[in-house]
């Protein structure tokens, strides 16, 4: 069993609370350049920022996992990487390596695949987000299987594709979609049969989350199964009469479409025996639809037929419950993460979070893993999120969450504590920088209320972020300053950044420092911070804790 040892000098509280403000990175950019944090009223965290211990974390590219610090970070292997206290490559290195070396394609999976469509003469689906975000997928593992295919003799191909502006710019979606049509055109022209057949905007269909909205997975699996929606004579015609009815609406809010023939007929409904591949590499919005395609008595939604295909992800994306049984590239093994070491050590544990982020406190923070490592040990709270856009109510359910948290803190039952507020992220994904403000703003109430707390409770209080996002809410130029359309509007940025994140430190008896010469700080010497207040030293292998001790 794994255990812990004990820091001689003892612990340096008894009660730890780690916020983590989903989306809340640091730059010194001010609110004129996009950055919605230093334009947002928040006295009570600006002033812990100001006056207590605080450090600055990298929690992009390699720090996180990624294959290089061009790479944003992102909330999956940010919790990965605050809940285990290393680095593990992600999937975007993970499949990326894998196509480089061939192994993918010499898989046992993928000649299962091939094989399929080649003995059945039936058609090769590919579906996922069409864009090089490189947080869900990238388009070039796409291309790089198309290539693949066409060597293996497969004949027909079909494309469903979802449109980004999440993880790219809001509107960039014909920005990959006419070179990928270029592309697909040489292979046309070799009396190749592939076709996009059906998309839409990622936060309309399919790539849901958490259980919560079905309905996009039912929309989804409508357009590219059953070939059932507004039909277009191709993506790029769908693309541009939308956005001709509404110039408001951004890439990822995008309606579903199909794609007919000359007589209106779907060119690529899923039938039996073909082979589909969900190209995603990141779990969290994956599986539902993953299940859709395996789970012949699946209840969340009426689906009129379940076709008989050879189905696999690009991942699996939940290793516990062996979503999906079939997948490209095994991820990461993420073991001995803090939450299983405070369980094996007696520690009881709080997570907390709504529903847009809790497995991101769960399943991600606990290395990949659904469930519990302890149950007895371990509270997980799930506030149900709504189902609006989150612009529309910026304070999402963060005082429900402060409630609860609040309960949980004066009850002195938990040692350790975890929550995620997704303001930052979630609204700031929406690129409406005076809503995202708004979040922020009503965030600082909240802390307010838990700073309290704390106070009254002798709790140390660690807050810091898994990402940057809020913090550039505008497109940037080379020279760093906002880039303008042709109204002279900034123009909105909906990704993640690759700034650092602030971690500050409120120790109510003012005791407690931080190691400020400690270097290459990142989101894996949280973990063992966690671990040395409550009086343990960090296992091997983790990065070293932040605390300075005399």
């Amino acid at each position: 069993m794994l255990t812990l040892k004990k820091n001689p000098n003892g612990s340096l509280t008894k009660q730890v609370l780690l916020i983590i403000l989903d989306g809340v990175g640091f730059t010194e950019k001010g609110y004129e350049n996009g950055n919605a944090v230093a334009k947002a009223q928040m006295p009570v965290l600006k002033g812990l920022w100001k006056t207590h211990p605080t450090v600055l974390l990298k929690a992009h590219g390699t720090a996180v996992g990624m294959p290089s610090d061009d790479d944003m970070g992102n909330s999956e292997v940010g919790h990965n990487v605050l809940g285990s206290g290393r680095i593990f490559d992600q999937g975007a290195k993970l499949v990326s390596q894998s196509i480089e070396n061939g192994s993918l394609f010499a898989g046992p999976i993928w000649k299962k695949l091939i094989s399929n469509c080649k003995s059945n003469q039936s058609t090769f689906h590919f579906l996922g987000l069409f864009s090089d975000g490189n947080v869900h997928s990238h388009i070039d593992h796409l291309r790089a299987m198309i290539d693949n295919a066409i060597k293996e003799d497969i004949k027909k191909i079909r494309l469903h594709i979802l449109l980004d502006g999440r993880d790219v710019p809001e509107k960039s979606a014909l920005d990959y979609l006419n070179p990928f049509e270029e592309y697909l055109d040489a292979y046309r022209k070799q009396g190749l049969d592939i076709l996009i057949a059906s998309g839409g905007g990622r936060m309309e269909l399919t790539m849901d989350r958490y259980d919560a909205d079905w309905s996009m997975v039912e929309r989804g699996w409508s357009h590219h199964v059953e070939g059932e929606g507004r039909t277009f004579k191709s993506a790029k015609e769908a693309i541009e009469t939308f956005r001709q009815e509404n110039p408001a609406v951004i890439d990822q809010y995008l309606p579903g479409f199909v794609v007919g023939d000359k007589n209106g007929k779907p060119v690529g409904k899923v039938e039996d025996n073909d082979s589909v591949v969900f190209f995603n590499f990141r779990g969290d919005r994956s599986i539902e639809i993953s299940r859709a395609f395996t789970e012949e008595n699946l209840t969340n939604f009426n689906r009129k037929r379940f076709p008989k295909i050879e189905f696999a992800g690009m991942m699996q994306y939940d290793g516990d419950l062996f979503i999906p049984k079939q997948y490209l590239v095994a991820p990461p093994t993420i073991d001995r993460t803090m939450g299983e070491y405070f369980a094996n050590e007696g520690i009881a544990q709080y997570a907390l979070s709504e529903t847009q982020k809790y497995g991101h406190v769960t399943f991600f923070w606990n290395g990949n893993r659904s469930g519990y490592f302890n149950q007895t040990l371990e509270t997980y709270e799930e506030v149900k999120s709504d189902i609006i856009p989150f612009d529309q109510k910026p304070e999402m359910k963060a005082k429900e969450i402060t409630d609860n948290l609040v309960l949980a803190l004066t009850s002195h039952k938990f040692p350790f504590l975890r929550v995620n507020y997704a303001n930052g992220d979630m609204v700031g994904h929406t690129g409406n920088m005076d809503a995202t403000v708004r979040g922020l703003e009503y965030l600082d109430v909240c802390l307010e209320r838990v700073k309290k707390i704390c106070d009254e409770t002798g709790t140390v209080l660690c807050i810091t972020a898994d990402h940057g996002n809020a913090d550039e809410m505008y497109q940037l130029t080379k020279k760093g300053t906002a880039e303008t359309s042709k109204d002279g509007k900034p123009v909105p940025k909906t990704s993640h950044t690759l700034n650092p994140v602030q971690f500050v430190l409120y120790d109510p008896k003012g005791k407690i420092k931080l190691n400020q010469d400690l270097e290459e700080k990142g989101l894996a010497n949280v973990a063992a911070t966690m671990m040395d207040l409550l009086g343990f030293d960090a296992p091997v292998g983790y990065h070293p804790s932040l605390i300075k001790r005399d």
